[in-house]
């Protein structure tokens, strides 16, 4: 299981056939750009042939697993920094404008209205750090994610002086263009005097994450290291980790104050005042929410009523999936173009990448059976055709370019597909990197939730070389009314938080043949069973229960 093999066998197509499919997927989505000599390696928007940060970042949840160049587009978007910290939404060599646009030279966006790159480009560096291991490189960009939260939080276009929040122009959630009460001709990127100004929840989350990454980097290389003149213990370390790691729990305090309705996020929490009519505003749940429970902004109680908030919608609407963009959507055209009608594309169509978070939210939050619901539903859709879409009309029609404000609409959306395999690889099969090349792992088996007694899974990074360690986890796991059996293959500092069912009482926890100490701990109406072990090479994990 430590040849860096990623695969989940089950007997079920639902879950063991996913993993290919999102393999496929990704590799038509592939990128590759020369530039200025180099070569620049990302994974492109199924709607337009360029590479943008926020999706390639997304997409790398998945493409960890296959992809061996991690780093190139990282570097890119790093080296093109701005003086003042702005980094680029994205770059691309193609003409973009056809048949007017002929062009091939080499252009580089940012999209004025956007609050939200900065954070993505800080994920994107860590998911590659944690593949490649490589603390020379990570240590060496530190600077770069310093400037772009630099530019986040001191930029009066980018931050709300009363509250510290980061604030945006009216977008609908995390996308690209503004409201603009009719004062521009189409969609407006841009920011200008008649800019309705406001605090998006997504943008928030996502600094939340991202400064918390920060303060995990600062800690990491604070400590004793192997590598001379990376890591020399000043406490300069201990002392940026801290500042971060208040700034975090600041943020979190006052998005939640300022951004919770009581029920979930409010979409736009208004900072120039404005009247959309034709729509209940305070009712529109948006993208970001399931977003917000996976990077940590939520409580989890705020995540449970984010997670019921969904079924609910499920249950009220006429949606093939609850998976909005954003629900109840705006009137038609009111953004600037008259493709933008309810139920299309970010004003009410249905996203496999919001089904995908909502999934892995719910296998957190004791919510385990829903998840598994998301993930056949998602199946479902795409095993047919072999088809997987950006978004979904809310009776299942597919985006096409004819419906859409983008100039491509290709069958092989990595975005959503990889958010769909990041729920079942992390949430359902349980498998988190929490470090770096699954040194400190935390595995969480759901099976039970989805009805299943016995699977296989391994998870590896295919980067390999100089430097580079060889790295996977497996596992075999078994369920029967008297254990739960795992054989285990790793070289990590593992946590266990293992499913059992909600009549199991644990007599016992042995990891080879030793008692192991554990605790129970409920999850709602869920059940785990906690600990800890150092796993070297290989394990055998016995929960026995009473009987």
């Amino acid at each position: 299981m430590l040849e860096n093999a990623t695969f989940v066998k089950t007997g079920l197509q639902a879950f063991d056939d996913l993993i290919p499919r999102v393999k496929h997927f990704l590799s038509q989505d592939i990128l590759e750009l020369n530039i200025d000599g180099e070569k620049v390696k990302g994974y492109r928007s199924p709607d337009a042939k360029s590479l943008w940060i926020r999706d390639h970042s997304d997409m790398m949840r998945a493409a960890k697993y296959f992809e061996t160049d991690l780093k190139s587009a990282v570097d890119h978007f790093a080296a093109t920094q701005s003086a003042n910290g702005r980094i680029f939404d994205y770059v691309t060599t193609y003409p973009e404008k056809l048949p007017c646009e002929k062009e091939n030279w080499t252009k580089y966006v940012r999209v004025p209205v956007e609050a939200d790159v900065e954070y993505r480009f800080i994920k994107a560096a860590w998911i590659a750090w944690q593949v490649t291991g490589d603390d020379e490189w990570i240590f060496g960009l530190l600077p770069t994610m310093e400037r772009a939260l630099d530019y986040i939080f001191t930029n009066r276009q980018r931050v709300d002086s009363a509250t510290g929040l980061v604030k945006r122009a009216y977008t609908i959630d995390t996308w690209d263009f503004a409201y603009t009460a009719g004062k521009y001709h189409w969609l407006q990127f841009q920011i200008d005097e008649n800019t309705f100004w406001g605090i998006s929840h997504g943008d928030n989350s996502g600094y939340y994450e991202a400064l918390n990454i920060m303060t995990l980097l600062y800690d990491y290389f604070e400590t004793p290291s192997p590598l001379p003149g990376i890591r020399e213990g000043s406490g300069e370390g201990t002392l940026k980790a801290q500042v971060t790691r208040n700034k975090a729990q600041v943020l979190r305090n006052k998005a939640n104050e300022v951004c919770w309705n009581g029920r979930f996020y409010t979409h736009f929490v208004k900072i120039t005042p404005v009247v959309i009519e034709g729509v209940d505003e305070a009712e529109q749940l948006s993208l970001s929410n399931p977003m917000a429970i996976n990077r940590g902004l939520a409580s989890h109680e705020q995540a449970v009523s984010i997670i019921r908030e969904y079924k609910s919608r499920e249950e009220k609407t006429r949606a093939f999936a609850p998976w909005f963009s954003i629900e109840p959507p705006f009137p038609d055209g009111i953004f600037g173009d008259e493709k933008l009608i309810g139920g299309a594309y970010i004003n009410g169509g249905i996203f496999p990448l919001v089904g995908g978070e909502l999934a892995m939210a719910a296998f957190n939050h004791g919510y385990e059976t829903y998840g598994v619901e998301i993930l056949k539903k998602y199946y479902s859709l795409i095993s047919e055709d072999n088809e997987t879409f950006l978004w979904y009309s809310p009776d299942g029609t597919p985006c096409s370019e004819e419906n859409s404000t983008s100039p491509e609409a290709m069958p092989t959306d990595g975005w959503g597909s990889s958010a769909m395999a990041w729920a079942l690889m992390e949430g359902l099969a349980g498998i988190e990197d929490k470090l770096k090349q699954f040194q400190k792992i935390r595995l969480s088996p759901r099976w039970l939730a989805a009805g299943i007694a016995e699977a296989e899974v391994g998870v590896g990074y295919q980067v390999q070389g100089l430097g580079y360690r060889v790295s996977g986890v497996g596992y075999k796991y078994k369920y029967s009314n008297i254990a739960v059996n795992m054989n285990l293959e790793c070289r990590a500092d593992a946590d266990f938080h293992v499913l059992i069912g909600p009549e199991d009482e644990v007599r016992s926890v042995e990891v080879n043949g030793l008692l192991a100490e554990y605790e129970m701990e409920m999850v709602e109406l869920s059940q785990y069973v906690n600990f800890s072990a150092r796993i070297d090479d290989r394990a055998e994990i016995r929960i026995t229960f009473k009987g």
